[in-house]
């Protein structure tokens, strides 16, 4: 889904293709470029959804891709919240959906 891939990002400008790397999403091995924002090459492999929302549990993905909402927000490394439209990728992450604060869907929290 090479046609998927955001070139240019409003804020950190065009994206430099760094060397292709993997990391995981929800378990499954994805490849995406290092360096370039974790959303960017989740949606280059066609995942929409990042999250779902605490209270009523509605998938929510790339709205701003500048860092200002949380819509984009995902488990990274274990760590919840994390903004992924402006955090780069690196090789070896694992990058998880998040159900509210958590990785774990609502039916086994």
């Amino acid at each position: 889904m090479e046609s998927a891939r955001i070139k240019e990002h409003p804020i950190l400008g065009v994206q430099e293709k760094g060397e292709r790397i993997y990391f995981t999403f929800d378990g499954k091995e994805i490849e995406g470029y290092e360096g370039e924002p974790i959303a960017a090459a989740l949606k280059a492999a066609g995942v929409m959804v990042h999250r779902y929302t605490k209270k009523d549990h509605k998938p929510r993905g790339i709205f701003c891709a500048i860092g200002r909402c949380t819509d984009c927000v995902m488990v990274v490394n274990g760590e919840p919240n994390v903004r992924t439209c402006i955090t780069p990728l690196k090789a070896g992450m694992d990058v998880r959906t998040q159900y509210g604060v958590s990785d774990k869907p609502f039916d086994e929290q």
